[in-house]
């Protein structure tokens, strides 16, 4: 059975490029464009992997780690933060919520990003 991974990302030319190559991997892909969406999708579908970006409309990417990590149904997927905030106060608070990993944007590209999700669901 394959494996699905949630992309919450407001950036639709990421989102879909992200997509396209999760699916091309033999992965499952649900995505999001809001936190409040991707909490919805994250309590219905459980993922078995969150690809979580931290600028998003509404609620953002740390108040959605924080309810992942609240609700014991959920708590246990693992949530990667990809964003391009890179400060070691964003990257330590993400880790310090329950974050498996950090990864920024502009340092790494989408096949990169795919190979460091592979690793958490093995």
């Amino acid at each position: 059975m394959a494996k699905t991974i949630l992309i919450i990302e407001d950036d639709q030319f990421l989102r879909e490029l992200m997509v396209r190559k999760i699916v091309s991997e033999g992965f499952n892909c649900l995505e999001s464009e809001t936190g409040e969406g991707g909490i919805e999708k994250i309590k219905k579908e459980k993922p078995d992997l969150v690809l979580l970006d931290i600028v998003l409309p509404g609620i953002d990417g740390i108040e959605v780690l924080k309810k992942i990590k609240e609700d014991p149904d959920v708590k246990s997927i693992p949530v990667v933060i990809l964003s391009n905030l890179a400060g070691p106060e964003e990257i330590e608070r993400g880790l310090n919520l329950g974050a498996a990993d950090y990864l920024i944007k502009a340092h790494l590209t989408p096949r990169e990003i795919i190979e460091k999700a592979k690793e958490f669901l093995k």
